[in-house]
């Protein structure tokens, strides 16, 4: 029996696995905020202690590099050691994957309906596959074909320098410098940086909110999800928020043409209208490699998935099914 986790800054996602349910068959299951527990020990005993299914072994996906068993989780204050794990939940062993490459790990198994097609392009036998996964940071992976499977690879390819291609793009840059000594595509590509967009947008005086809109998204939660939602009302969407969404995706669609890879779910209303694909292409001498690039969204937490079929010992060989369709 596996215990399988998707550890991110903001949400820890846990479920019970056993090879005879399969790896997209959790027995049990269940979402956590990551800043309610004061370790991912005390979370994964809260979980266990909803049911009684018999544990010896889990395997996590964590968003941070993995060295010698131990990392540190990016955007959250948690030092992850595999044996400390092991010891202090009582099971035989504890395994740490980077959540990309567990992601990557995941990509080859995935189906058409997993997927969400944004070019279909015209995909060749044995390419690279490339991975990128805003949240509250910026993942990016890739996969590379060996001559039997597809090999997954972690990267920190989000904390590279943030590269603006237009002018409003550039004052952004100009003002994230005055805060940070590095300001990497992760600071305006993630969760934090639409809320960083925004509030650049609204000093800056380019657009107007409403008084109830700003009032929603200061006092929110979740003020990138409140942007979000604001930015894609119909018929009426927040001038501000909109535009803060506009930004994104322009940024994400650029980092994604440098990586060649994919996008999230929650944007799925403004992916499509052709603001990601012009800035997807907009490479100069490269425009047309990258049109015929296929591009899709996964719809699915594939993390965990991941973080199974690596426990598992999967043999992710042949070509992925999102070639196939």
């Amino acid at each position: 029996m596996l215990l399988a986790g998707d550890v991110g800054g903001t949400k820890t996602a846990l479920g019970i696995f056993s090879q005879e349910s399969g790896p997209r068959a959790p027995l049990a299951h269940a979402s956590y905020a990551s800043g309610d527990g004061e370790s991912l020990a005390a979370l994964v005993r809260r979980f266990l202690a909803t049911n009684e299914l018999p544990i010896d072994r889990a395997c996590f996906a964590v968003a941070g590099p993995v060295l010698d068993g131990r990392t540190k989780i990016t955007n959250l204050p948690w030092v992850l050691d595999e044996r400390g794990l092991a010891e202090e939940l009582g099971l035989e062993s504890v395994r740490l994957i980077n959540d990309l490459e567990a992601i990557a790990r995941a990509i080859p198994t995935l189906t058409p309906g997993d997927l969400h097609i944004l070019n279909h392009g015209t995909p060749a036998d044995g390419g690279a596959i490339a991975v990128i996964a805003p949240g509250t940071g910026l993942g990016e992976a890739f996969l590379t074909w060996d001559s039997f499977r597809y090999v997954p690879h972690p990267s920190e390819g989000g904390h590279g320098d943030f590269a603006p291609t237009t002018p409003l793009e550039i004052g952004l840059l100009q003002d994230l410098r005055q805060q940070f000594d590095h300001v990497s595509v992760e600071r305006v590509c993630s969760g934090p940086g639409i809320i960083r967009i925004y509030d650049y947008l609204r000093r800056a005086g380019h657009f107007t909110s409403s008084r109830e809109t700003a009032a929603l998204i200061v006092n929110a939660a979740d003020p990138a999800a409140m942007i979000t939602q604001a930015g894609l009302q119909r018929p009426t969407p927040d001038p501000l928020s909109a535009a803060a969404l506009e930004m994104f995706v322009s940024i994400l669609a650029a980092e994604a043409g440098n990586l060649a890879g994919g996008i999230p779910p929650r944007l799925l209303p403004v992916l499509g209208e052709g603001r990601f694909l012009q800035s997807f292409i907009k490479k100069g001498r490269l425009a047309g490699l990258l049109t015929n690039l296929p591009v899709h969204v996964v719809l699915t937490r594939s993390a965990i998935l991941g973080a199974v079929l690596y426990d598992f010992g999967s043999n992710t060989s042949g070509p992925p099914a999102l070639f196939a369709t």
